[in-house]
């Protein structure tokens, strides 16, 4: 789930409503990446004036002995031996002063200290366009040989996308290399002509950023190498935005890579634009584009004879150059890569990589630090093979994910409404015959949201009709869970079958971030990689989901061990657990989460104990929720940046006091989505059922629910526990309806079936009885 800062990446990442129908999605998980570091070449001359300033008062109190003021000589002891000791400790506590300033200035880095020289040489070949597909041996020969030896991975080229529009265009790829944050480009349209090596119109552009809600600092790549000595050249247009410093120079310019002599130069930003130019010029057909790819496959080839031995090369498609946004290719050869899969901190994910990373990388290749404002990671080598044709397929489900989920939505919507109509004329007219079969679809429904997530175990994007296969696979799992709920002796009890489905729903999605998330990455409720919101940890639904899951399992165990003290030591330690996975950093990373999480379930841990629910408890269980993701968000920031997610990077915006704008961002995206009908309507029919047909009394003026909570009163405190949690996550996420959407999904069929089980006589009499504690 997004948090306050979350997004894509990694630090990252996130936030996703990729996970929503098309008109659900919110431009999120990019909060996370928003830092307040981000600041203007007048901020950092002034800081450096203020560092020399501090500087020269340290190194004149060190040379007067700590003394500001020498006038005052130090007297024998014998003559004023009070005097001489307050003056001595005087002293000390002066040159103790002194070097702890020193030192805290070396620690935290403060400006005016000079920069290592650039280590090396690195050439960043940007393909604008460019996608796994496109390779083969015999179109791309150079491009299919650099891939036989360097590392590889989809790269998500993820900017601030033009209004409408929901691609990375040319000018705001390679500007988002420059800033190494997600920047803004005025148009679509090629990048402008240069007279030398200046880029037109430079503080137009820089103007853009400032009005873009990531105020990406444009020039960061360019500025860090020239800061440390270092030279820049560029080929091409693009190329100069990409290598420029913050007064948009670099140190030459060519047009064209035959003119280029690499010596000399630490840095080297290359194009190939034919693609996109192509792309721009007038649209393309399937063989305009293979003619394109085979033109920047040439060029590649000459940049490549350029360049000497031992310099890393990183490729990069850093655009799009299609309708959609699609995954592009990203490539690494040098001293530090080999022939695996690339990774990087900012997506966890092995083959994946965002255009934010080549930044960091190109710098940490050079020896230099990454500077504030540069949201990527640096890309490292695996030790798993790279496929072009695997890399390829990774787009292709991306693809077949962005056609089939608003459908899916709208199917599973209508599907859920139809549902609670027929159950709704079937419980107030209690026909007996239809309980049972009422029962069964419960479960099955119950069981749909997990199913989307393991769903992705199974290729369904890659069969001709991709839609009917991802729905037989989600209704596959579906029918297997629901098969295991009604298979054992658990079957008889009330809340036995609602038990198995609410925990597999939880141990999956707990097991599946342990593990690296891989089952909500292009998963219809999960997070696509190519809109770049989030790529590890709970997206917004996949928490629904979780909470909800984990709540009413632990009302299920707490029935089934029945004897109360147990229960409470069970629930308790499983409860913590699953709260801890859901905000650890390497884990969850769930900023939002947390919070909303803790209350739901200690509002369930209080019905449980048969404690009363006052107001006073709950503000104090809310603060505990706070100071909990507090703790985890401090234990985030105290790692090493490259080691952070968008936890530790909030604690550095609460600290620069940008905090403010992410929460009110936050609040609007949360308030937008309640313009998305179709999670609304589920929502509200979802609450109307449960709330005027379950829990209203019918002709024997007894509710389904209220047998339901005398046979199970766990139900009750776990129902409630789930609500609280799904309430919560709607005010204080940004994901806002989505969350009680999925929730409700998962409880209120369970729900139903449980109610249903309560009226049917066991087929064991005393099943349910249960021992006094």
């Amino acid at each position: 789930m997004h948090g306050p800062s979350e997004g894509a990446a990694a630090r990252g990442e996130t936030p996703d409503l990729a996970a929503l129908p098309r008109n659900a999605t919110t431009e999120n998980g990019t909060a996370e990446n928003r830092t307040a570091e981000n600041r203007t070449a007048e901020n950092r001359t002034s800081e450096n004036r203020t560092s020399e300033n501090r500087t020269s008062e340290i190194r004149t109190a060190l040379a007067s002995g700590g003394v500001a003021d020498t006038s005052h000589r130090a007297r024998p002891v014998a003559r004023r031996p009070v005097r001489d000791a307050g003056s001595r400790r005087a002293r000390i506590h002066r040159i103790v002063w002194v070097l702890l300033t020193a030192v805290l200035t070396g620690v935290f880095g403060l400006p005016g200290s000079a920069l290592a020289a650039p280590q090396g040489q690195v050439v960043i070949i940007g393909v604008p366009g460019l996608e796994w597909a496109d390779l083969s041996p015999s179109r791309t020969p150079n491009l299919w040989k650099l891939a036989e030896t360097a590392g590889a991975a989809s790269l998500s080229t993820r900017a601030v996308p033009l209004e409408g529009r929901g691609i990375t265009c040319p000018v705001a790829g390679w500007l988002t290399v420059s800033a190494g944050q997600r920047a803004a480009s005025p148009g679509c349209e090629p990048p402008v002509q240069p007279r030398g090596a200046t880029v037109p119109d430079w503080q137009a552009l820089v103007e853009l950023q400032r009005q873009s809600s990531f105020q990406a600092r444009i020039g960061a790549l360019g500025q860090a190498v020239k800061d440390a000595g270092g030279k820049t050249v560029a080929v091409g247009p693009g190329a100069l935005l990409a290598a420029a410093d913050l007064a948009g120079n670099t140190t030459s310019y060519f047009e064209s890579i035959t003119d280029l002599d690499p010596g000399g130069y630490q840095l080297i930003v290359a194009e190939a634009p034919e693609i996109s130019d192509a792309w721009l010029a007038d649209g393309m057909s399937s063989r305009g584009r293979e003619q394109a790819v085979a033109a920047a496959d040439t060029t590649v080839g000459a940049i490549l004879a350029k360049i000497p031995q031992g310099a890393t090369i990183l490729v990069g498609g850093v655009s799009d150059a299609r309708a959609g946004a699609h995954l592009h290719v990203a490539m690494a050869s040098g001293p530090s890569f080999g022939t695996g899969l690339l990774t990087a901190s900012s997506t966890r994910q092995a083959g994946l990589v965002t255009i934010t990373d080549l930044t960091a990388t190109a710098l940490t290749a050079l020896g230099l630090p990454v500077p504030d404002g540069v949201v990527g990671r640096a890309w490292t080598a695996t030790t798993q093979p790279a496929d072009p044709q695997a890399l390829a397929d990774d787009d292709l489900a991306s693809q077949v994910l962005r056609d089939v989920r608003e459908p899916f939505f709208f199917a599973l919507v209508m599907i859920q409404v139809l549902f609670y109509a027929v159950a709704s004329v079937i419980m107030r007219r209690q026909v007996a015959a239809a309980g049972r079969a009422m029962m069964i679809v419960g479960v099955v429904s119950g069981a749909v949201p997990i199913s989307t997530f393991l769903a992705q175990l199974v290729p369904w994007w890659s069969v001709a009709h991709p839609m009917p296969a991802l729905v037989g696979t989600i209704l596959g799992f579906a029918l297997l869970i629901a098969a295991v709920a009604f298979a054992g002796p658990w079957r008889r009890d009330v809340l036995g079958p609602l038990g198995v489905v609410a925990g597999v729903s939880s141990v999956a999605l707990l097991l599946d971030v342990m593990t690296g998330s891989h089952l909500q990455v292009n998963a219809v409720t999960g997070y696509e990689p190519v809109t770049g919101g989030r790529f590890y940890g709970f997206g917004n639904m996949a928490f629904a989901v979780y909470s909800t899951g984990t709540i009413l399992f632990l009302a299920a165990a707490a029935h089934f061990i029945r004897r109360r003290t147990a229960a409470l030591v069970f629930c308790a330690g499983y409860g913590v657990f699953a709260i801890a996975a859901d905000g650890w950093p390497s884990w969850g990373a769930d900023f939002g989460g947390v919070p909303s999480f803790v209350l739901g379930f200690a509002v369930f841990m209080l019905l449980l104990a048969g404690l009363r629910v006052s107001v006073a408890r709950l503000a104090l269980i809310a603060v505990g929720g706070a100071a909990l993701i507090t703790v985890i968000a401090l234990a985030d920031y105290s790692r090493p940046a490259e080691q952070r997610t968008h936890l530790g990077a909030f604690v550095q915006q609460v600290i620069d006091g940008e905090a403010g704008g992410v929460l009110a961002r936050k609040l609007s995206a949360m308030l937008g989505t309640l313009g998305n009908w179709p999670l609304t309507l589920l929502s509200l029919v979802a609450v109307a059922f449960l709330f005027l047909v379950l829990a209203r009394p019918r002709e024997m003026r007894v509710a389904a629910l209220s047998v339901a909570y005398e046979k199970a009163p766990e139900l009750r405190a776990g129902l409630i526990g789930a609500l609280t949690a799904a309430f919560v996550g709607f005010l204080i996420n940004d994901s806002g309806i989505a969350i009680p959407a999925m929730a409700l999904t998962v409880a209120v069929p369970l729900t139903l079936a449980a109610a249903v089980r309560a009226e049917t006589p066991p087929l064991r009499a005393g099943a349910t009885e249960r021992p006094e504690t």
